[in-house]
C-alpha cells in the first residue's frame, strides 16, 4: 500500500490498481480529496503491473457530493474537472465501486469511470437542486447520455436518491454486488474487463439515448407543464432542464459551456445563496449554547397525548412512525373513536399511494392506544403532551392533574401555539419537566416543531426534546416564552398589517397576490379562507363589528361552505368576490376613512418589514438564539419560500438600511406600531448584517 495523501491509498492488487479514499464523514470532494485522487490515478496509470483502476471509498459511503464549505471560495489544489479528465482519458479501464451514496459531484465522478459497479443498498443522484443549483462538473451533461432526457429530468429536478438496483435497469449502474464484497466484486469486474479486451466506455461520447430525444422538445414543453406548480418561483429547476435540453441537442464540449454558464449564474445568484443559507441555518438550530453535550438524557420509550382531534392524533402519529408506543386519552369514548378513524383512515391512504405497506399500517396502528383514563394510562409514560382547547384554565388543570399522575422524570409538555408556559408549569411542583411541544398542523406532515424553553425547563428536558424531534423526523427550533413565542408572533405583526391594507383600500386578493408572487403557497386571506373563517367566531357573541363577523354571519365561513373571502366553486377555485369588496367598502365608509391605490411594491413592504422589525424584537429580548433560528422556523412552520431564506435572510438581501428607512416612513405616517427595534437601529449604526445575529 502506497500512501498518496492524508485521505488516499493506492494498492496493487496483482493487476488491478485500487485507489481508496477515506475522508470521513461523507468523503465529501475538498481541496484534499481532490488532490489524493488526482495523484492517486496519476499514479495508478503510470504502474506497469496494473491494467486496470479501481476506485473505491471507506466509512459508510461513496463520495457523498461537494464540500459545501468550500462554495463561493477560492479554489486549492487540482479542479474537479482535472480530476475527471485524468479518470475519463484514462489508458486502463477505470471501475468505480459505490456502497451508500454518490451524491452530486460523487456521482459526476463516478460517470467518469468507465463503469459502474454498486452494492443493492447504494444511491445515486444529483441533488444539487436543493441547493438552488445544477451539477456543474459535467452531470447535467453525462447522465442524461446514460439515461435519457426524461429520467434525467426527473432526477436532477427532483434531487432524488436513486436505488442501486433501478441504476442498474436504467443503465447508470453495470452490475451489483453483494453487499459486504464490494471490493472484491469491484477487482474481478476489473479484471474481467481487461480480459474480455472490454472499450474504455467513455459516457461523454455515448450519444445513443440523447439522438433518440433530439427533435423532440415536446419532452420537455410536457415536463415543464406537469411540474409548474412544483418549480413555481424556482430557478435551479428550469436551468437544471436548459442544460438537459443542451445535452440533447449540442455535442458535449457545447453543452458543458452551457452547463458552466448556468452553473455560474446560480451560484452568484441570491436564490442559490438563500438555499445554500438554509441548509447550514438548519443545521446550526440543533446547536443550544450552554448545554453540554453530555448532559444526561431521558429515555423516551412510551408517550401519552392528550386530545384525539387533529392535532392529537397527528402528534401521536409521529412517535407510532419512529416505532415508539403511544396512549391518547380523551374525556370520552365518541371523540376517541373518531380520532384513532382518523389516524387509520390516514395510514391507509398513505399506503394506497405506495408509502406504507399493509404490514405497516398495522403496525403503527398497533402502537397507537386509546383511553379515558389518565390516571391509568399515565403513570408509566416518559412524556406526556397535551393538545387540548387554547385556554389557560383548561391547561393549568390538567397540568396539575398530570403532576399527580406522572411519574418522577417524566416530560411534561405542552402543545400550545403561545400561552405562556410558565404559568401553566406554576400549578406543578417540577416546573423543571415543563416544556413547550409545538406541533404545526397537521402534525404528522408539517416539518417543525418549536421547542419553547420556560424559565425552569431543565437542560436534560431540552436536550431530550431536540434529540427526540430528530427522532421523529421533525426540524426542531428552541425558542422562549413570549405570546406567540417566534412564529405566530411574527405572523401576528403580518396579519395586522394585511387587515389595515385593506381598510385603507387594497383589496384581500391584491394582497393574496402580492405575497403569493412573493413566494408564499398563499396568502393570508385564502388561509384564512382555507382554515375557516368561524374559528373561534361565536355566532351568539358576533355583532357585526368585524369583516369577519358580517362574512360569517352570512354563512360565508371559507372554502368549507362555498364562500368567504372569496367565492369558490364545485372545485374550490377561488375568484375575487363583489359580496366581499361591498362590505369592506361599506367598512371604510363608516370608518371615515379615504380609501387610497396601493401599490404592490407598499404592500408587499408593509407586510414583510414589520415581520423582519419583530423579529429583531424577539431576539432583543433573547426569546430566539439567533437570526437563521427565526428563518427555520418561517420555512418550516409557515411557507416562506426558500429560495427566499426567510425574513431575517431577506431583509439582508433588501439591505437592513432600507428596512430601517422604510419603518421610519411608515411611523411617521402611520404611527408608532412600525417603531424600528433598537436593534434594527443598531444593526443599521453599526454597518451589520442581521445574519450576524
Amino acid at each position: 500500500m502506497t500512501a498518496i495523501n492524508s485521505v488516499t491509498d493506492l494498492t496493487i492488487e496483482g493487476d488491478v490498481a485500487v485507489i481508496t479514499l477515506n475522508s470521513p464523514p461523507v468523503n465529501a470532494l475538498s481541496a484534499n480529496v481532490r488532490e489524493g485522487l488526482f495523484e492517486g490515478f496519476k499514479a495508478a496509470i503510470a504502474e506497469p503491473a496494473a491494467k486496470a483502476i479501481v476506485l473505491i471509498c471507506e466509512g459508510r459511503t461513496f463520495i457523498a457530493g461537494a464540500d459545501i464549505t468550500e462554495f463561493g471560495g477560492a479554489s486549492k489544489g487540482p479542479g474537479l474537472n482535472e480530476v475527471q479528465d485524468m479518470m475519463e482519458g484514462s489508458p486502463k479501464p477505470v471501475v468505480a465501486a459505490i456502497h451508500g451514496t454518490a451524491l452530486g459531484g460523487g456521482l459526476e465522478v463516478a460517470l467518469c469511470a468507465h463503469y459502474r459497479v454498486a452494492v443493492p443498498s447504494a444511491k445515486c443522484g444529483l441533488p444539487e437542486v436543493n441547493l438552488g443549483l445544477l451539477p456543474g462538473a459535467g452531470g447535467t451533461q453525462r447522465l442524461p447520455r446514460i439515461v435519457g432526457a426524461q429520467r434525467a429530468m426527473e432526477m436532477m429536478t427532483s434531487g432524488q436518491h436513486v436505488p442501486a438496483k433501478e441504476c442498474l435497469a436504467m443503465g447508470l449502474v453495470d452490475e451489483l454486488a453483494e453487499e459486504g464484497k464490494l471490493r472484491d466484486a469491484a477487482i474481478a469486474y476489473a479484471r474481467k474487463l481487461v480480459a474480455e479486451n472490454k472499450p474504455l466506455v467513455k459516457v461523454r461520447d455515448n450519444d445513443t439515448k440523447v439522438a433518440a430525444d433530439r427533435g423532440k422538445p415536446e419532452i420537455f414543453a410536457d415536463f415543464r407543464k406537469a411540474n409548474a406548480r412544483k418549480f413555481r418561483g424556482f430557478l435551479a429547476p428550469e436551468y437544471n432542464i436548459r442544460c438537459i435540453e443542451a445535452a440533447v441537442n449540442l455535442p458535449f464540449d457545447e453543452g458543458m459551456a452551457v452547463e458552466r454558464k448556468l452553473f455560474m449564474e446560480l451560484m452568484t445568484g441570491s436564490q442559490s445563496a438563500a438555499q445554500r443559507y438554509s441548509f447550514f441555518a438548519e443545521r446550526t438550530a440543533a446547536k443550544i449554547p450552554g448545554i453540554a453535550d453530555d448532559v444526561p438524557l431521558i429515555p423516551v420509550k412510551k408517550v401519552g397525548v392528550i386530545g384525539a382531534g387533529t392535532m392529537g392524533g397527528g402528534i401521536a402519529m409521529n412517535f407510532a412512525n419512529a416505532g415508539i408506543p403511544v396512549v391518547i386519552v380523551e374525556q370520552k369514548q365518541e371523540p376517541l373513536d373518531r380520532g384513532l378513524a382518523t389516524i387509520r383512515k390516514n395510514y391507509e391512504r398513505t399506503a394506497s399511494r405506495g408509502g406504507l405497506t399493509a404490514a405497516q399500517v398495522e403496525e403503527r396502528c398497533a402502537l397507537i392506544t386509546g383511553s379515558l383514563s389518565m390516571e391509568d394510562s399515565f403513570k408509566d409514560v416518559d412524556l406526556v403532551i397535551e393538545a387540548v382547547f387554547e385556554r389557560m384554565d383548561i391547561k393549568k388543570d390538567i397540568f396539575a392533574k398530570l403532576d399527580a399522575i406522572c411519574k418522577p422524570g417524566a416530560i411534561l409538555a405542552t402543545n400550545t401555539s403561545g400561552l405562556n408556559i410558565d404559568e401553566i408549569a406554576s400549578v406543578t411542583k417540577r416546573p423543571e419537566a415543563v416544556i413547550g411541544l409545538h406541533f404545526f398542523s397537521p402534525a404528522n406532515v408539517m416539518k417543525l416543531l418549536e421547542i419553547v424553553r420556560a424559565d425552569h425547563t431543565s437542560d436534560s428536558v431540552i436536550a431530550t426534546s431536540m434529540k427526540l424531534a430528530k427522532q421523529i423526523g421533525k426540524i426542531a427550533v428552541l425558542v422562549g416564552v413570549c405570546p406567540g413565542f417566534v412564529g405566530n408572533r411574527i405572523l401576528g405583526a403580518r396579519q395586522r398589517e394585511a387587515q389595515k391594507l385593506v381598510m385603507e383600500g387594497a383589496m384581500p386578493w391584491d394582497i393574496d397576490r402580492v405575497l403569493y408572487d412573493f413566494g408564499f403557497p398563499m396568502g393570508p386571506f385564502a388561509m384564512s379562507d382555507l382554515a375557516g373563517l368561524d374559528i373561534g367566531w361565536v355566532k351568539e357573541k358576533s355583532n357585526g363589528e368585524s369583516i369577519r363577523d358580517v362574512l360569517c354571519e352570512a354563512d360565508r365561513r371559507g372554502q368549507k361552505t362555498g364562500a368567504g373571502y372569496y367565492d369558490y366553486d364545485e372545485n374550490r377555485n377561488a375568484k375575487p368576490s363583489a359580496f366581499t369588496e361591498k362590505v369592506i367598502n361599506d367598512f371604510i365608509v363608516k370608518s371615515g376613512a379615504n380609501p387610497r391605490k396601493i401599490s404592490d411594491e407598499e404592500i408587499l413592504e408593509r407586510c414583510i418589514f414589520p415581520m423582519i422589525n419583530e423579529g429583531l424584537k424577539i431576539l432583543e429580548e433573547g426569546k430566539a438564539i439567533r437570526a437563521s433560528d427565526i428563518d427555520v422556523v418561517w420555512q418550516n412552520g409557515y411557507g416562506w419560500p426558500v429560495y427566499r431564506g426567510g425574513p431575517m435572510f431577506y431583509g439582508d438581501l433588501v439591505g437592513p438600511e432600507k428596512v430601517l428607512a422604510k419603518m421610519k416612513e411608515f411611523q411617521a405616517t402611520m404611527g408608532d406600531q412600525f417603531k424600528p427595534a433598537a436593534l434594527l437601529e443598531k444593526v443599521v449604526a453599526e454597518g451589520k448584517k442581521f445574519g450576524q445575529l
